[in-house]
């Protein structure tokens, strides 16, 4: 029996309310892309870990994460911006527990894949900014959410000789959207590898290509999406199958070392 590679996804959170008790739930697309997606992986829910030792600890078992998306944005304020009149606040904990799992995913060299807002949660904490309202911080912009329609698509600009490039191949791409913040400046980590005709960068990568870290604005794990959509997930669990056991390795001779 193949041993398949731990995937670890984080999820959603709602507090507290006068008339309902607080709930974390997840996605079904993000593992059953994970599940569905060649070679395959094992999805592993992480809960928002209050202690940044317990989620160490639960990194040092997976072979790659996930960072999902979400329909609430980062606080603005936190981002050293006015808050716009579009933007609402994802609760304080799921921001406080993105911006810690994917720092130390990030110290950790761990693969990532970051989808949504989780690439502009691991943008920011690698050193990036923000733009939070496409519509009045670009010059012409396109739509890129429609507040009625769920299905909108635009093309993408590739840049060639990228992992977005290898994944998609050539010929006209087109991508679900629906967001309204964007990048602004991209973190000194990472390059541009897909934007939209705006300039919106819509995909980065890591600069190091031993370490496999692709950010994609747009949603593969989502009904919208296309069937090369999948391929965003190979290939993210192919370079997980590649890394595979390497940190989890590492970590047990430190503790032995220890």
């Amino acid at each position: 029996m193949s041993d398949k590679p731990r995937i670890g996804i984080n999820g959603d959170f709602r507090p507290a309310k006068k008339d309902a008790f607080p709930l974390s739930w997840f996605h079904t697309g993000y593992y059953d892309c994970i599940t569905a997606a060649k070679p395959g992986g094992l999805p592993m829910l992480i809960p928002p870990l209050a202690d940044d030792d317990d989620l160490q600890q639960y990194l040092e078992m997976l072979d790659g994460v996930v960072l999902t998306g979400c329909n609430f944005d980062l606080d603005p304020i936190r981002l050293g911006l006015e808050r716009h009149p579009a933007t609402r606040n994802m609760p304080i904990r799921r921001e406080d527990f993105d911006r810690r799992i994917a720092t130390l995913a990030v110290e950790m060299r761990l693969p990532i894949l970051a989808i949504g807002s989780g690439m502009q949660t691991l943008n920011v904490v690698c050193g990036g900014t923000l733009f939070q309202h496409i519509p009045e911080d670009i010059q012409r912009p396109l739509l890129h959410r429609d507040p009625v329609e769920t299905t909108l698509r635009h093309v993408l600009d590739i840049v060639p000789g990228t992992r977005v490039d290898t994944i998609y191949g050539p010929g006209e791409i087109r991508v679900n959207s629906q967001h309204h913040m964007a990048i602004d400046q991209l973190a000194d980590l990472f390059r541009v590898s897909a934007t939209c005709p705006d300039g919106v960068i819509e995909a980065y990568e890591s600069i190091d290509e031993y370490w496999f870290c692709l950010g994609v604005q747009w949603h593969p794990e989502n009904e919208t999406s296309s069937a090369l959509d999948m391929q965003v997930f190979e290939t993210f669990l192919e370079a997980c199958v590649q890394s595979q056991g390497s940190n989890r390795k590492s970590t047990a001779m430190a503790r032995k070392a220890a």
